[in-house]
């Protein structure tokens, strides 16, 4: 695919002559509308164009979710530049890696964030340019690009030929969210980018009079791939939120009559347990998506008593992200599923173990295919080889399908743990560790045993004002798990290692398993395992 037919360039751009006055973006109370995202987007793109910036460079930003990191992305977009959004969470050493790795020619900082760039790229031998983000920064001055690895200065680069964008050209290099030991670079092109929200608008479509709020942070695949390009695509509009808070995102919701969100549980729980959840105005949400892990139960009827249609969901970054949804039809009747595969995602189950593809029923690693699947890890080409077998992206996902080829996802193949010969899931020990009224959160890890190899060791959070010991952790386990699915050791801690967006760090738990090794291939024995729910 290079004919330029799918690159996204163009999509505010046709927006803004059908409907030039309509709002694309909200945020603080401050709109854009389509012509003027539009004009803003086209007059950075000439500018990065004349000071000497060509297809496939990359354009580092160190900023919160804004407006202003919109126009980027667009001008981005026109120019055949790559957008590599990083985490204003991360360490300036962690950042500086970054940085380095994806061989930025241009970072592009918020001005909160100012001071942070700037230890970041201290140290670099090779430190790109440094400009402001927004009208009074690159859309005003745009910085020759940095020499990067041996290349021409920028007044050679002026004189390098243009061409047009392409449909296999890069568009956004995201890095993984770092459970693994070192984050890889994600990259996606304009064409994964359009055939992600072609078949996202198949199973949760936008229309002219949506309006999205946009909770995700914009380093993440989801604060771009999951509602916000489709909403500038289609022509509706976007409800911008800077950071998530929970009582602000319901007063937005019934301020701009949200249509729809997105969010991974933690966003749901937080606004559930919020004490204006209760009384406030959901009326106008047609449906709220869910990712990034499975929803629970509890939860989910929760919303569904606001009379909130939630869909689910599963995907990863690799693969633009969506592979799996549940549209809210289906959500009472498949509690606990993640659906079935979008439009132009094909999907197979395969044994861990021989690599066999299993039919119909069958429990066993999710493999991926499809013109969203992501391009490579950037300048890492044994990574990128290792996460694709037979033309098919590995997610590393274990997962069980039904006889109507509904999925459940049961746990990462790396976080499964083997003692005694017998396959353990500790997503399942969790589920009931989650039951108990005591506990608000708990952890599951496997850890090196001489008897049994490995034995499961619990990290748990006790519920404000609970008292538990490790006996009862123990005991409330045996009471509806086998025996050698129960924990042998009981930590209590005060709380659970996350990424940035929430997700669980086993690999903080798991002193005996070094993060980012093989995971232990699953043993003989058929496992018994549960819902990840």
């Amino acid at each position: 695919m290079s004919d330029g037919l799918h690159t996204l360039g163009r999509w505010v751009a046709d927006r803004a002559r059908l409907a030039p006055d309509h709002a694309a973006v909200v945020e603080d109370g401050v709109t854009t509308t389509y012509a003027r995202l539009d004009d803003r987007a086209e007059q950075l793109a000439r500018r990065l164009q004349r000071a000497g910036y060509r297809v496939g460079d990359r354009v580092a930003t160190l900023t919160r979710s804004s407006t202003d990191h919109v126009v980027v992305l667009m001008a981005c977009a026109r120019t055949g530049l790559v957008l590599v959004p990083l985490s204003w969470r991360l360490a300036p050493e962690e950042l500086a890696h970054q940085v380095r790795h994806c061989r930025a020619a241009l970072l592009l900082v918020e001005r909160a964030h100012v001071d942070r760039a700037h230890d970041a790229v201290l140290g670099l031998d090779a430190a790109p340019a440094v400009e402001l983000l927004g009208a009074d920064g690159v859309e005003q001055h745009v910085p020759g690009p940095a020499r990067v690895d041996g290349a021409p200065p920028a007044a050679t680069r002026a004189d390098a030929p243009r061409r047009p964008v392409r449909d296999d050209d890069a568009l956004l290099q995201i890095y993984t969210s770092g459970t693994s030991r070192a984050p890889k670079g994600v990259v996606l092109t304009h064409a994964n980018c359009f055939w992600t929200n072609l078949s996202l608008n198949g199973v949760a479509p936008l229309g002219t009079d949506d309006v999205v709020l946009a909770v995700l942070p914009q380093f993440h695949v989801g604060g771009w791939n999951i509602q916000p390009l489709l909403a500038w695509w289609v022509g509706a509009t976007v409800v911008l939120e800077r950071e998530f808070d929970a009582g602000r995102a319901l007063r937005r919701i019934r301020e701009h009559r949200v249509t729809t969100l997105m969010g991974v549980p933690t966003t749901y729980r937080l606004m559930a347990e919020h004490p204006d959840f209760v009384t406030a105005d959901l009326s106008s949400l047609r449906y709220a998506v869910v990712g990034g892990a499975p929803m629970p139960e509890e939860l989910l009827r929760t919303f569904h008593g606001r009379g909130v249609r939630i869909l689910q969901g599963y995907g990863l970054t690799e693969a633009g992200p969506n592979v799996l949804g549940l549209p809210a039809a289906d959500a009472e009747k498949h509690v606990g599923s993640v659906g079935k595969p979008y439009p132009y995602v094909d999907v197979q189950v395969r044994d861990p173990l021989t690599g066999h593809v299993l039919h119909g029923a069958a429990r066993g690693e999710l493999l991926v295919r499809g013109p969203a699947v992501f391009a490579e890890y950037f300048r890492d080409p044994d990574a990128t080889a290792a996460a694709t077998v037979d033309g098919w992206l590995r997610t590393g996902d274990y997962v069980e399908r039904d006889g109507d080829g509904y999925f459940r996802v049961v746990d990462r193949l790396g976080d499964m743990y083997i003692s005694g010969g017998e396959n353990i899931s500790p997503a399942q020990v969790e589920h009931v560790l989650a039951r108990h009224e005591a506990i608000a959160e708990a952890a599951v890890v496997g850890v090196p045993d001489a008897r049994w190899g490995e034995v499961g060791h619990a990290y748990v959070v006790l519920a404000p004002g609970a008292r538990l010991t490790a006996d009862d952790v123990v005991a409330h386990c045996r009471a509806h798990l086998a025996a050698f699915k129960a924990p042998r050791h009981v930590s209590f801690v005060d709380a659970l290692p996350r990424t940035t967006l929430d997700k669980l760090r086993r690999s903080a738990l798991a002193p005996g398993r070094a993060p980012g090794t093989t995971p232990p291939t699953p043993g003989t024995a058929a496992p018994t395992l549960g819902s990840a729910s």
